[in-house]
């Protein structure tokens, strides 16, 4: 990266982050020029970390959020630390959770820790990369160290949270372990010596309120919090996530990765470009300025950002084969040169079709599908969910605008 002056530095860094607090927002500002002066002079990199709870091996480009904002500390020549929190996933995250998170065991933390940092690693330099795992320093705490560490938060503290205030008020249950999070979170913190911790906006009490807290008290000068907005999902809306159906995968192909993100409403493209992308101030600056002025069309900085995000996780040549693949397809109505095939045989009925070729997740999604006439055989709108298929041999059925199924005979 072109060597930036501390203020570029401090722009960029900053790019993304979220307080809903201006007063807040200026004062981490502040902390972090303050702190590049400081570690310049010093003639030392920042020590900087984020963590992550391996509680599930399916992950999206929302997850990928802070390890984007790492590689940009890593550029500009700073000690990086992935922090998978196998001790602290063993609780689960209470932020911005209604009820008790599962608990789960410390070999699926591990298993699913395999993935995060194989993905991880698209994005950040393995040769640049420090991997911990927090049970190093908080399996070997006492009873007697737990007392002591406890002791510096208050209940009322943990209950001005929304999430447990909420539960509270409901008479829902709040259990005693699930305080625990903040605090284990914390003494990571103290333990990396850490200057500078990435996390998102559902982190902002674990990072501020709590960390820097403990940080302080147990005598380090207090980390500074990078807290990053939340990845939209694929609506534009509400947070990226499996469970919504509203999510961009990681495992997935270039060309379904790049239809998914022209499918993001043109409002949400900010949102993108700043948090899973690998511009800077500058160019997202004259990016959005053309789109002002009228001198871009909304459809053509989409098709740059998609562009973007495939060769973040493809590469180039996927970007451009996946480009070509969406243009063929949506712009001039063609089918793409590569789909899943479907054997037909017997009385091969649509909807089974649909459900057995994993089209749909379900029989009962094929027939909402029919019946709100997104499924075509050909350039044929399918209008009966019973519809025998087995004369159409050879044709393309297609539901909705980017799932494509070759039908092939019996005997091929």
């Amino acid at each position: 990266m072109t060597e930036l002056t501390i203020d570029e530095q401090v722009a960029l860094l900053m790019q993304g982050t979220e307080y809903g607090d201006v007063a807040l927002a200026s004062a981490m500002e502040r902390e972090l020029s303050e702190r590049l002066v400081e570690a310049d002079r010093e003639g030392r990199p920042l020590r900087v970390y984020c963590g992550f709870d391996p509680r599930t091996a399916d992950l999206h480009i929302g997850h990928m959020v802070p390890i984007r904002k790492m590689r940009q500390f890593q550029e500009l020549g700073h000690e990086v630390t992935f922090l998978v929190g196998r001790f602290t996933s063993l609780v689960g995250d209470p932020s911005h959770e209604d009820k008790v998170r599962a608990q789960i065991t410390m070999e699926e933390a591990t298993e699913n820790a395999e993935t995060y940092t194989e993905q991880a690693f698209a994005i950040l330099d393995p040769d640049q990369t420090r991997i911990r795992y927090n049970d190093e320093w908080l399996a070997p705490l006492t009873f007697e160290d737990l007392i002591h560490l406890s002791s510096h938060f208050t209940v009322q503290q943990f209950l001005g949270r929304e999430s447990f205030r909420q539960r509270f008020d409901n008479e829902d249950p709040i259990y005693v372990h699930e305080f625990m999070y903040a605090l284990m979170q914390s003494y990571d913190a103290y333990s990396l010596k850490t200057d500078v911790q990435i996390g998102g906006t559902d982190q902002l009490f674990n990072i501020i309120t709590a960390a820097r807290k403990l940080m302080e008290a147990l005598g380090e000068k207090p980390n500074i919090g990078v807290i990053l907005g939340i990845l939209p999902g694929t609506d534009g809306v509400v947070k990226m996530s499996k469970s919504l159906g509203n999510h961009i995968p990681l495992n997935t192909s270039a060309e379904d990765m790049y239809g998914k993100v022209m499918s993001v409403p043109d409002k949400a493209m900010g949102e993108y470009m700043r948090l899973a992308t690998r511009w800077g101030p500058s160019d997202i600056a004259k990016i959005e300025g053309d789109l002002s002025a009228g001198e871009s069309h909304p459809r053509d900085t989409k098709m740059m950002l998609a562009h973007e995000i495939v060769d973040i996780y493809y590469g180039e040549e996927a970007a451009v084969e996946a480009e070509k693949q969406f243009k063929k397809v949506f712009q001039q109505r063609g089918e793409p040169e590569d789909m899943d095939t479907f054997q037909l045989s017997g009385d091969t009925g649509l909807v089974d079709v649909m459900a057995d070729s994993g089209m749909v997740s379900s029989r009962s999604e094929a027939r909402r599908l029919v019946k709100q006439g997104g499924v075509r055989l050909n350039d044929e709108v399918l209008e009966d969910p019973n519809q025998d298929l087995v004369t159409a041999a050879g044709g393309v059925l297609r539901v909705g605008k980017r799932r494509f199924l070759k039908l092939l005979a019996a005997d091929e």
